[in-house]
């Protein structure tokens, strides 16, 4: 018996590629970016121009302190200690707060939620020192939910003010935050 013969037609070796490329590929990626770029601008979340400086120049005060807040923190931990914990997670806080902040209200990226959350717990805890721990925890969130959203819904059209002004600025090739 002789071996079957393949029905399919074999590209003979010596034949190179085909003399006219598809341009397919190249309008799907042309098409996938200008979408993807529709997506971004209409989103409102993310970074317009360049992070907005310190309030210390070009020392990196709230590293230090969110770093300290670690180290401080750890040891803490180690010792059993609590008022070693508090101070440090205090100070990490700080730093946090500082360049969230920054970021927020200079129009940079959105910090709504962490920036409403501060101050809420601080209240939180306040309310829990001068009145004892609540035996019925619906009363102290019946109190700081109304202030979280309060704060949030307010520091969200803040920042949206701040991103229009940063990306008018980004628009004209001014620097955003340099004055």
């Amino acid at each position: 018996m002789a071996a079957a013969r393949s029905k399919r037609k074999r590209r003979r070796s010596e034949t190179g590629p085909r003399a006219v490329a598809s341009t397919r590929r190249d309008e799907r990626a042309a098409r996938e970016t200008a979408a993807r770029e529709r997506r971004r601008a209409g989103r409102d979340l993310g970074r317009v121009g360049q992070r907005p400086p310190g309030l210390f120049g070009g020392v990196p005060v709230s590293e230090f302190a969110i770093f300290a807040g670690v180290i401080v923190g750890g040891v803490g931990l180690v010792t059993h200690g609590r008022v070693t914990i508090i101070i440090g997670l205090v100070i990490c806080a700080l730093g946090v707060t500082e360049v969230t902040g920054r970021e927020h209200f200079a129009g940079y990226r959105s910090h709504s939620a962490l920036l409403a959350a501060v101050p809420t717990v601080v209240i939180a805890a306040i309310v829990v020192a001068v009145f004892g721990d609540p035996s019925d925890r619906a009363w102290l969130l019946l109190i700081m939910v109304p202030i979280y959203a309060l704060l949030f819904f307010s520091l969200r059209q803040r920042f949206r003010v701040a991103r229009q002004a940063r990306a008018a600025q980004v628009a004209r090739g001014s620097a955003p935050g340099a004055s």
